[in-house]
């Protein structure tokens, strides 16, 4: 017999705690919903139907994804972040709600450029860019796939006109003077990476980890920042919870002022701030 949308959800919820996965009826709903081509609200009213062999293979596929703890940003193929939603793959780090603590930072500041080392897959330029139709923003990676993923984001949302992409390890290339500078370095430290949770070891490492004591990142942009900062400009970095003090104490004795550390929405140190002399 035919499966209903509901046996399929309540045969993959099962699956899914089965493999560790805490919030297993939203997420098998979530699949569902993928794989049925329609909103969650819909599958929700339409669990009663019959499913069909497509949507049966779709969704019996990505809950064996989800069951090995691939992200499921990659499964879906996209992240909401901020206002927007990215289209997100494994050469990009999945953005997450408490990068969105860098975004409310920059914009609480006047700015008319900016850039984003180690812009994955542009999420926090992007979004920047988007609440500022007159600035124009450039994002940096190491790799060249992250970037294509970046501007195929940003042709997504119209913003293709005003962002420009270039490979470079931090301030490695010729890139100018900006208002702002954001970025979300690795910051993990490599004794800490045993720990995370499995869905981690499907994102790029170069972008968890400096493979050493998780503050190489900082050190690197923090010397190098001066030189691309406009006078008076900004210095914006997401950081680990615990790295507030450390990564607050190198922007002062670098000549840094006004430096900051500001909370995430769960209350948790999240972004140092620091501002150029002017």
């Amino acid at each position: 017999m035919t499966p209903r949308l509901s046996d399929l959800a309540e045969a993959a919820t099962e699956q899914l705690r089965a493999a560790g996965i805490d919030a297993a009826p939203r997420e098998a709903r979530q699949l569902l919903a993928h794989a049925a081509g329609q909103s969650a609200a819909r599958i929700a009213a339409d669990l009663g139907e019959v499913a069909g062999p497509d949507v049966i293979r779709r969704f019996r596929d990505a809950v064996a994804r989800r069951c090995a703890r691939e992200p499921m940003s990659h499964i879906k193929g996209k992240r909401l972040f901020y206002k927007h939603e990215f289209s997100v793959t494994p050469d990009v780090l999945d953005p997450r709600p408490e990068t969105e603590a860098l975004v409310l930072a920059a914009l609480g500041r006047p700015w008319g450029s900016v850039l984003d080392l180690g812009t994955g897959s542009g999420a926090i330029l992007l979004s920047l860019l988007a609440e500022r139709p007159e600035a124009r923003g450039t994002g940096t990676d190491l790799s060249q796939a992250a970037l294509d993923v970046a501007r195929g984001n940003a042709g997504r949302l119209g913003l293709a006109a005003r962002c420009a992409w270039q490979v470079s390890d931090w301030f490695g290339s010729p890139l100018g003077r900006f208002d702002l500078i954001v970025s979300n370095p690795p910051y993990i430290a490599l004794d800490e990476m045993q720990g995370l949770a499995p869905e981690l070891s499907h994102e790029p490492r170069m972008a968890l980890t400096d493979g050493a004591d998780g503050l190489s990142a900082y050190r690197a942009i923090i010397a190098g920042a001066g030189a691309h900062l406009e006078p008076g400009g900004w210095l914006m970095m997401e950081i680990g919870w615990t790295q507030g003090a450390q990564v607050a104490a190198l922007m002062a004795q670098a000549g840094l002022r006004d430096v900051a550390v500001l909370p995430d929405m769960g209350g948790h140190d999240r972004v140092v701030t620091g501002r150029a002399l002017a």
